[in-house]
């Protein structure tokens, strides 16, 4: 039970460390740079900007960017999006500077070059310089402006960032405050001037004073398990003064489902980022910077933030916002290289024309009202942000007059950030809490009534509206991201026969963006956890519209035409043969992912018809239309049967069943007896197995266990074989609740008793002195087979059928069921099938109520004040220490 003490382990185990000071050391960067621009008098310093910029990028953003992922895994919800947001933040000046470094400012405009400014350069001149100048040169000025730009959403989110870390500690909120003084007058020595960089340099040196004493703290609790500097623990104000708990109960709300605390929600991550792009959009529309190739850069490295919060969504098991996210990251990409494109390419006289038609623009709209659907029980936040993303997809429908067209979309990106930025701060602090501190309004439609109206779209589904998903369909989460992206690149991919320039580099994007570079990550989603058809099918697609849009639509610049495009005839056969051999595995699957398959294979003729020159092109245009119709349906159905872990909208039955492997299935037997938690008898027949020396699996209050009765100890010794434990690692035991240590008298100081009552029973473990009192308690000849010489670990879990166990059986010694070194399981039927034919019984419940094991504190040194951590499991280590100082405090 020793603890793992060594530096890595401690590193780990605070992040904070590496995010503080990747903020501390990039301040210190920009300090260095801005004192001798103001020493210079110059603020754009060629080299050296671009030596800035590639040091912000790789401290600044990637080494937090660890941090943050270290942070989500901790449970750290503040930490998490705070890191992740600063890397963005950080790798996207760092790319402004280099931009700053490497553009030629223009001084042919204007005799003279030092008084050009927007008034002389409006976007009509820039149209006709970017279509008479091929090296596309960006005025210095639009660089700054277009920073400017994205720094505004930063300080706003820092601030509200210093604001919530208030309610943690006393140290992150003087450095994110300090960080959010710095934007300002970063944001102000752009545009006015060398004065303000004296201001923001001060600024950036309390930042890493602030960093380099708050990861002091850090480290120094991670080598000694404990508080040694002031700091950290201790909030500048409670959090629960921020507001009152909502008067409806939780399920009221909709928050009925179980709490997923093995990663940190992403939600505050999303709205976060949420924030930044629609700030960058409405700046752009509203004429503020005429060209959007800062923007573009901005709004990719905050994309890939948010893809990061769709990916926790996943791991957390939460497939509605690992779509949502993905969906609004695929969107910020579109559409922030479509207007780099526009800004750059498209002249004074196409932009009189009107703006090309992007077809893509509907699916976005249509996926926007599916959101709108399956949110419908959840609280009003979220209805109202996909609401407003919904306006937001609809303004940017390109058959609106162009006059009107920015408008519009301005306005529609202001309304959505002004949402996104009260869904940050209210998520963010309502995870902290673990309260519905901030309102985010009550559940618009109950549950049951959003069940009964959507299995009510087709009444086939009635019957099927009653069978909860098996555990294989259950694991399913990317599949409605996966239809989203493809639907949106086939739509996309309808266009003109000979359309322009312009509007082929737009394609480009529109394609291969949802249909390639997010779909490699769907494909990634697939290898890490779904079933059904794996990463081989969106690879395989991704590989396909990445060479659909190599060909069609940057085939001109490679002067690649009909005819003399060998290389893409046989390739297009050979997608034809493998997209074969996906179809035969979609008949497998269900209806819409066949149909899917076989519209593909008329797509894919199309494609071999283009590349030798006798392409229909409205055959084309019906194969994309309806793929994408099928795409869309098939995200409805995946996103609706996931959330609700039933078959309300059917995706059809499977064309090919393997007789054989049903034959087997029908014919053998369970490895082992497999009876319900829910039936007294199937908690008493697992309770005669343990009496009688048998080892079972058995639910807990965290994840699914092998259980062993203290009265067999060969049957604790069984376990180490079962699940190939190593021998030098103790299991604990488990009782059904305190009063059965009470009645064992065992010698604890009032603190420790005192501590127990506080965390038990729940999903903490302490580790004790052992001592005689164990015999008393009943683990008799179990002693030296349980915990170590000297201490021995105890678990109550808050848990009905693990305590009636216990009270039938009595002590039992408990480890998690799952093979050493594999993921635990978190569904009986995990156990039975990896572990079953081991077994004299699993005693079947369900999912697990959490998917990471219980925290494990050391109270081996609790009356000298101190308490280690050996794992962190379910509750949170900073939790528990809020527990034991008020356990102190009530005690002196």
């Amino acid at each position: 039970m020793a603890s793992a003490d060594g530096f890595p382990a401690s590193f780990y185990s605070e992040p904070g460390v590496l995010g503080l000071l990747s903020n501390g050391i990039s301040a210190f960067l920009v300090l260095l740079q801005n004192f001798h621009g103001f020493h210079t008098g110059i603020l754009a310093q060629g080299v050296e900007d671009i030596l800035a910029g590639v040091q912000l990028i790789l401290i600044g953003g990637l080494c937090q960017l660890v941090a943050g992922f270290l942070s989500f895994r901790k449970y750290d919800h503040l930490g998490g999006t705070a890191f992740v947001g600063y890397a963005a933040l950080w790798m996207s000046y760092g790319a402004t500077r280099i931009f700053q470094g490497a553009v030629t400012p223009i001084s042919n405009i204007t005799s003279n070059a030092s008084v050009v400014t927007e008034e002389t350069f409006n976007t009509s001149e820039m149209a006709f310089m970017m279509n008479t100048n091929l090296t596309l040169e960006v005025p210095e000025f639009f660089v700054a402006k277009s920073a400017v730009a994205g720094l505004l959403p930063y300080i706003i989110l820092s601030f509200i960032l210093a604001f919530c870390s208030a309610t943690v500690n006393y140290i992150m909120p003087f450095v994110f405050g300090a960080i959010t003084g710095t934007l300002v007058f970063e944001a102000v020595a752009t545009m006015s001037g060398p004065w303000a960089l004296v201001v923001a340099g001060v600024l950036e040196l309390l930042i890493l004073l602030f960093a380099i004493y708050g990861s002091s703290a850090l480290l120094i609790k991670g080598l000694a398990q404990r508080y040694i500097l002031k700091g950290f623990g201790n909030p500048l104000f409670n959090v629960l003064l921020l507001g009152t708990t909502n008067t409806g109960s939780s399920q009221s709300l909709g928050q009925e489902k179980k709490k997923n605390t093995k990663y940190a929600e992403p939600m505050a991550l999303g709205y976060f980022c949420d924030c930044v792009s629609p700030f960058l959009f409405a700046f752009y529309a509203f004429h503020y910077f005429p060209s959007f190739a800062v923007g573009a850069v901005w709004i990719s490295i905050n994309s890939a933030s948010q893809l990061l919060s769709s990916f926790y969504g996943y791991l957390r098991q939460d497939t509605y916002h690992a779509a949502k996210y993905g969906l609004h990251c695929t969107y910020w990409l579109v559409k922030a290289w479509e207007e780099f494109v526009v800004s750059m390419m498209i002249t004074q006289e196409e932009a009189a024309f009107g703006r090309q038609a992007m077809v893509g623009d509907w699916f976005f709209v249509a996926s926007a009202i599916v959101l709108c659907m399956v949110c419908l029980n959840m609280d009003t936040l979220e209805l109202l942000h996909n609401l407003f993303f919904l306006l937001l997809t609809v303004s940017t429908i390109s058959q609106i007059p162009l006059d009107g067209y920015y408008y519009f979309f301005g306005v529609a990106c202001s309304l959505f950030t002004a949402v996104s930025l009260y869904g940050t701060f209210a998520r963010l602090v309502n995870s902290i809490a673990e309260k519905s501190l901030i309102r985010v309004g009550p559940q618009p439609i109950a549950t049951a009534k959003l069940q009964a109206a959507l299995s009510g779209l087709s009444s086939c589904t009635r019957a099927l509206a009653k069978k909860e998903f098996s555990e294989r369909t259950r694991c399913q989460l990317p599949d409605a991201l996966f239809y989203f992206t493809n639907g949106i690149a086939a739509l996309s991919a309808i266009h003109a026969q000979d359309p322009s320039p312009a509007f082929l580099h737009m394609t480009v994007a529109w394609v291969l963006i949802p249909g390639a570079i997010i779909q490699v990550f769907v494909s990634r989603l697939q290898v890490q956890g779904g079933k059904r058809f794996g990463s081989v099918i969106p690879f395989f697609y991704a590989a396909v519209w990445a060479t659909w849009t190599w060909y069609r639509f940057a085939g001109h610049l490679l002067h690649i035409f009909p005819g003399n495009a060998q290389g893409f005839t046989a390739g297009a056969v050979a997608f034809l043969v493998v997209n074969g051999f996906i179809m035969l595995m979609a008949a497998y699957g269900n209806l819409v992912l066949f149909a899917l398959t076989i519209i593909m294979e008329v797509v894919l003729v199309c494609f071999l018809l283009s590349t030798l020159g006798t392409l229909p092109y409205r055959l084309e245009i019906a194969m994309l239309a309806i793929f994408s119709i099928i795409c869309l349906y098939g995200a409805l159905a995946s996103l609706v049967n996931c959330i609700f872990n039933k078959n309300l909208i059917p995706m059809g039955p499977a064309l090919l069943k393997n007789k054989k492997k049903k034959e087997a299935a029908s014919a053998s037997k369970p490895p082992c007896p497999i009876p319900s938690s829910r039936l007294t008898s199937g908690i008493m027949q697992i309770a005669k197995m343990l009496d009688e020396g048998g080892v079972c699996g058995i639910p807990t209050d965290t994840v699914y266990a092998l259980a062993a009765s203290c009265k067999n100890p060969a049957a604790i010794e069984r376990i180490y074989n079962i699940k190939d434990r190593p021998s030098e690692k103790p299991v604990c035991i488990c009782i059904a609740n305190v009063e059965q240590l009470v009645a064992a008298k065992p010698p604890f100081s009032p603190l420790l008793w005192e501590f127990m009552r506080n965390v038990y029973p729940g999903g903490i473990s302490c580790i004790i002195a052992k001592g005689d009192w164990l015999y008393r308690l009943g683990v008799g000849g179990a002693y030296d087979r349980v915990g170590t010489r000297e201490s021995i670990m105890i678990r109550v879990p808050d848990h009905t059928v693990t305590m009636h166990l216990c009270t039938l059986t009595g002590p039992i010694a408990i480890t998690s069921a799952n093979p050493s070194g594999e993921p635990d399981s978190l569904h009986h039927d995990m156990v039975v099938s990896r572990l079953g034919h081991k077994l004299q019984g699993v005693l079947c419940d369900g999912n697990s109520a959490e998917t990471a094991p219980s925290t494990v504190v050391n109270c081996q040194k609790i009356d000298e004040g101190i308490i280690t951590f050996v794992r962190e499991g379910c509750v949170p280590t900073a939790k528990v220490r809020q527990i034991f100082e008020k356990v102190k405090n009530s005690m002196a």
